[in-house]
């Protein structure tokens, strides 16, 4: 290939570059072009490569400030829309927002969450939407549609769950939650299964085929301390991953009912392998950590 020169003003001095860093140059140039095909993104910043997905951007338009959204990385191949912010983390952390009326007047309202990445940047918002009655008639066990939002008000997840008995001595008729990733579109199930003494959950895919497994303790109950539910294999000889609640301190556990969670998974783990992980971490807070009015 030929060189070319380039001459430094004020200077006597040539420059040769090799002719294909030319063309590299003009390669960057056609991939930030390429970023107005992904919506939602923000053209203010430069998308990190891979692994940079902890470099803090700008609040995002109709959203609280204060807290820097998590940038979103290239989706990975086959990836549902609003799912590629799970593709580069190992760890999501959710926490559920105090709501003062509940704390005043005891009524029960929507559930409201903030979902956020090991380095403190919002991932998604969580919204429940019920009705009154089911919230305060039928307690923890109440159905419900939680719909997660990404940084533009997107819908990218949404979690159906159905009204199920919540007593462990029916086992016709255990908890279940189903996960739709784009909305309307199931790429799985959590479903709670049958045990005298542990608390035993199913992840399932699509096809209803059972992929993993949850266990947790025999008897759940966070006082001073955290509870874990391990992700294992069906053989349940690997540990997958983990939901933990977190203890949230003495005066928030005992005048509200707002939880702290972390979930922990392989950052290679396929995206809808995740979305499922939320869900049965929602599930498992409804079922165990919801306070009954």
């Amino acid at each position: 290939m030929k060189p070319f020169q380039i001459h430094l003003p004020g200077s006597s001095r040539h420059i040769v570059y090799p002719k294909h860093q030319a063309g590299h140059i003009g390669k960057q140039a056609g991939y930030l072009g390429s970023q107005a095909f992904y919506p939602g993104r923000q053209h203010s910043y430069l998308v990190p490569p891979a692994g940079a997905a902890g470099i803090p951007v700008q609040n995002q338009p109709g959203r609280p400030a204060g807290v820097p959204w998590m940038p979103a990385p290239p989706p990975p191949l086959n990836c549902p829309p609003g799912l590629e912010y799970l593709s580069q983390i190992d760890m999501i952390l959710i926490h559920q927002q105090i709501e003062l009326l509940e704390v005043l007047f005891s009524f029960e309202g929507s559930n409201v969450y903030e979902i956020k990445n090991s380095f403190g940047q919002r991932i998604y918002f969580a919204a429940e939407d019920t009705n009154f009655c089911n919230r305060n008639c039928c307690g923890r066990s109440r159905p419900f549609t939680l719909r997660i939002t990404d940084n533009v008000g997107r819908e990218v997840i949404t979690l159906e769950r159905p009204l199920r008995c919540n007593c462990c001595c029916c086992p016709c008729c255990l908890q279940e939650i189903e996960i739709q990733a784009p909305p309307g579109v199931p790429v799985g199930y959590v479903t709670q299964t049958w045990h005298p003494c542990l608390t035993k959950f199913t992840i399932k895919n699509q096809n209803r085929e059972d992929v993993l497994k949850i266990s947790g303790p025999c008897i759940v109950c966070s006082c001073f301390a955290g509870v874990d539910f391990e992700i294992t294999s069906l053989d349940e000889q690997m540990v997958v991953g983990r939901i933990s609640k977190h203890w949230s301190g003495l005066l928030r556990e005992a005048f509200t009912d707002a939880d702290n969670f972390g979930i922990q998974f392989p950052r290679d783990l396929d995206v809808k392998m995740k979305a499922m992980m939320i869900g049965a971490c929602f599930l498992i807070d409804y079922m165990f950590f919801e306070r009954t009015r």
